[in-house]
């Protein structure tokens, strides 16, 4: 049997295809379901979010995609009067789903992990999307890296299965809390930032994975590309040759 994991690390069996997880940011099921067709066989694991929840065909298109044997990451990051979110959470983890994240304090985190089934609960730490202005501005007093590493504890504590986390912090959580917790960590660019991205704390895929990521979500440099499909085949490659099993 190959060992998927990296050599110094002890981390879970993963297969590298299953690592790639594509980001459907789009406006509708019908053009969300397009991009799969395009990519085929290249990408296997997808996260659907907030943009096509609101089209009104959120869970057919779940549906679609786990009929397909494609593995699904309902990214609506759950955040509500904890009795509520168990009981979405509880209604999900009968949905085929792979992951879900919620965004909350320890008692909506524990009830996200409550009645989760198989379903994995991700809890976010700090959005990629924002930097230190960007916590002075919300009133946080401490570090990016220092909130990350709080709201990685209590994921852990409350019963959730891992984190969403950028690369950049990645390996703060493993130091401190090892193979426990799985890191999902979005923000993937393959060439340096735009500025005029909305990602600020972004990684490269070789870094992502060096620094304790499990699972990389990439959006718009796979959908964008000229060729998607080739695109995401070279990202493929990426994560073996970082991994070390090409």
């Amino acid at each position: 049997m190959t060992d998927f994991r990296p050599a110094s690390a002890e981390r879970p069996l993963i297969d590298p295809a299953d690592r790639l997880i594509v980001a459907l940011d789009v406006p509708s099921a019908d053009q969300a379901r397009a991009v799969v067709d395009q990519l085929g066989d290249a990408v296997r694991f997808y996260k659907i979010g907030l943009e096509l929840f609101m089209t009104g065909n959120y869970f057919e298109l779940l549906d679609w995609l786990v009929q397909r044997d494609k593995k699904v990451f309902v990214d609506l990051k759950f955040f509500d009067v904890p009795e509520t979110v168990r009981s979405a959470v509880r209604a999900l983890s009968c949905s085929g789903a792979t992951f879900a994240t919620v965004h909350g304090n320890q008692a909506i985190m524990e009830a996200a992990g409550a009645d989760k089934g198989a379903l994995k609960i991700l809890a976010v730490t700090v959005l990629t999307s924002l930097d230190r202005g960007d916590l002075d501005d919300l009133g946080f007093a401490c570090d990016v890296e220092a909130l990350v590493l709080s709201r990685a504890r209590r994921a852990l504590a409350a019963g959730c299965d891992g984190v969403v986390s950028s690369g950049l912090e990645a390996p703060a959580i493993r130091a401190e809390l090892g193979s426990r917790v799985l890191v999902v960590t979005p923000g993937i660019r393959p060439v340096e930032n735009r500025p005029s991205d909305d990602q600020k704390r972004t990684v490269d895929v070789a870094q992502a994975l060096a620094n304790g990521a499990d699972y990389l979500v990439v959006g718009r440099p796979i959908r964008n590309a000229s060729d998607p499909a080739a695109a995401a085949r070279r990202m493929q490659q990426q994560i073996a040759q970082a991994l070390g099993v090409c």
